[in-house]
C-alpha cells in the first residue's frame, strides 16, 4: 500500500446526482482548490453513483468517466461517502456497508435518520468513522453542529422550528394575500416550492422526520419517527388565517421537541404565534428554530431551508470537516444517546387552544356551548363571535357564524373530548378548526 502523504486525494463518492447532489458535486469540482487549501489534502469527486448516468450529461462539471450505476461499489470504494438519494431501505443498505468498509459517511437524509439514526450512530462509533448530517435540518442553516457539539456542554430544554419551507410559504401566502390553501399549493407547485404529490409536507410527515433527529440529538435519547405525533396544514383555511389575523397572530407548522417532567416528546402540528414571536418574521420558505437552553437560554438559527445550492452547501461543509478529520487521523464527536429518557405520554401535553366552531346564530348557543366546556373542566380564556360569516347551509334560512373560543393550558385529550361533546349539539355545524397556542 503506497504511503499517505499531503498531496494523496481524498476520495469522495457520490450517490445521487440529484437537484442536491448535482450542487454538491459542483462545489467539490469547482472549489478544488479551496477545499485543499482548508483541508490540507486534495478532495476528489472520485465516483459518482446513480440509476441513469445519461442524466448527469447535463452538469458539465461531473466528468462522465467517474459516472456508475454500481451504487455499492461507490459505497464500499470511497473515503467519504456522500448519501443523498433518499429513502430508507436502499440508503440504509448503502450507508451501513460505507461504514463497514471504513468510510465516513456525509448524508442529507432525513428520513433515513429519523427512522435508523441511533443504529447508524452506533455503527459509525464502533467503527472509528465519522458521520455528518447538516443538510438533514434546515438545509444551508447551521443549526445540528451547533447542537451537538456548541451546546454539548449546557441541556437543552425544548425546541420550536419552522423547518419545512413548502408549507411555510403557503401559510405566508394565505396570510399575506388572502388566498385558499388550494389556489396557494397550486401556486407553489408552479413555482417549484412544493413537489407534484405534496402529500409529505403538507401533512406534516417531512418536518416530523426533522423532530426526531431534534430530539434524539438535544436530549441525548433514541427517538425515532414512529414517536413523534403529527398534524399537517391541510385543514387550515382562509377563516382561520383571518382570525389569527385579527388577533394579532399568525399560523406556522412547527416542529415541537421537549423535555418535560413526564418525559421527552416531539410533535408536529400547526400552531398560533403572537406576531411578536422571532418564529412570525419567518417569510417564505425559510426556516429557522428556536431553541431554549438552560444557561445559552434562547437561541434562534435562521437560513434558507432548502435549495439544491443552499443544501449542497451544508453537505460539503460536512465533506470539509470529515476530510479533515482524516487528513490528521482523527474522527469528530460521537453522538451519545445515553439517556434513554422516557416518552412523555400524550395527556402529559398541555397547552392553551384556540378553536373555532360554526354554528346556526340563534338563543342560548353560546351558552349550551360554554356548557359543555364547563362540564369536561376546561375553562374558558376568551370569546370572539364577532367574526366575519363563514357560509350558509342548506336547509337553514340564516347564516353560518363563526364562534372562536381560546381556553387555558388543558391536555389535548380532554380538549378533543370537550370538542366532540360540541359537535353534537343541534345548532353547530361542520369541521371544527383546533389550533394550539403558543405564547
Amino acid at each position: 500500500m503506497a504511503a499517505v502523504t499531503n498531496e494523496t486525494p481524498i476520495r469522495v463518492g457520490l450517490l445521487g446526482a440529484g437537484t442536491v447532489g448535482s450542487q454538491t458535486a459542483r462545489l467539490i469540482v469547482e472549489q478544488r482548490d479551496e477545499l485543499a487549501a482548508r483541508v490540507g489534502r486534495p478532495v476528489e469527486l472520485a465516483a459518482v453513483a446513480c440509476l441513469d448516468p445519461k442524466e448527469t450529461e447535463r452538469f458539465p462539471w461531473i466528468d462522465p468517466a467517474i459516472v456508475t450505476t454500481d451504487t455499492m461499489q461507490v459505497a464500499t470504494h470511497s473515503d467519504i461517502v456522500v448519501e443523498l438519494i433518499g429513502g430508507t431501505t436502499a440508503a440504509r443498505t448503502f450507508v451501513m456497508a460505507a461504514i463497514e468498509s471504513g468510510a465516513s459517511v456525509v448524508t442529507a437524509n432525513k428520513a433515513l435518520l429519523a427512522k435508523y439514526g441511533p443504529e447508524i450512530y452506533a455503527a459509525a462509533e464502533a467503527k472509528g468513522v465519522d458521520i455528518y448530517f447538516e443538510a438533514a435540518v434546515g438545509g444551508a442553516i447551521p443549526f445540528l453542529r451547533p447542537l451537538r457539539e456548541s451546546l454539548v456542554g449546557d441541556c437543552v430544554t425544548s425546541m420550536l422550528g419552522i423547518v419545512n419551507g413548502t408549507t411555510n410559504y403557503i401559510l405566508d401566502e394565505m396570510t399575506t394575500k388572502g388566498l385558499d390553501f388550494d389556489e396557494v399549493l397550486k401556486d407553489a407547485q408552479a413555482k417549484g416550492y412544493a413537489e407534484a404529490d405534496p402529500t409529505g409536507d403538507i401533512e406534516g410527515h417531512d418536518a416530523a422526520n426533522k423532530a426526531a433527529i431534534m430530539a434524539t440529538l438535544g436530549f441525548h435519547t433514541p427517538v425515532s419517527i414512529d414517536d413523534v405525533t403529527v398534524e399537517g396544514i391541510t385543514r387550515i383555511t382562509a377563516d382561520d388565517i383571518a382570525a389569527a389575523t385579527a388577533e394579532h397572530k399568525v399560523i406556522k407548522l412547527l416542529a415541537v421537541v421537549e423535555n418535560g417532567e413526564a418525559g421527552v416528546s416531539a410533535r408536529v402540528y400547526p400552531a398560533l404565534l403572537p406576531d411578536t414571536h422571532p418564529l412570525a418574521a419567518v417569510h417564505g420558505s425559510f426556516n429557522a428554530v428556536f431553541v431554549k437552553a438552560e444557561a445559552a437560554d434562547d437561541l434562534m438559527f435562521y437560513g434558507r431551508g432548502a435549495g439544491g445550492a443552499p443544501t449542497a452547501s451544508a453537505v460539503v461543509g460536512d465533506v470539509v470537516t470529515v476530510a479533515r478529520h482524516i487528513a490528521a487521523g482523527t474522527t469528530g464527536p460521537s453522538i451519545p444517546l445515553y439517556k434513554n429518557l422516557p416518552l412523555a405520554p400524550a395527556s402529559a401535553s398541555r397547552a392553551a387552544f384556540a378553536v373555532r366552531f360554526l354554528i346556526h346564530d340563534k338563543p342560548g348557543v353560546l351558552a349550551a356551548v360554554a356548557g359543555e366546556f364547563a362540564r369536561h373542566g376546561v375553562s374558558i380564556n376568551a370569546v370572539n363571535g364577532d367574526l366575519k360569516p363563514s357560509a350558509t347551509q342548506p336547509g337553514y334560512d340564516g347564516e353560518i357564524q363563526q364562534l372562536r373560543i381560546v381556553t387555558h393550558p388543558t391536555d389535548e385529550e380532554t380538549l378533543r373530548a370537550t370538542v366532540d361533546a360540541v359537535r353534537g349539539l343541534d345548532a353547530v355545524t361542520g369541521e371544527p378548526s383546533i389550533l394550539r397556542v403558543i405564547d
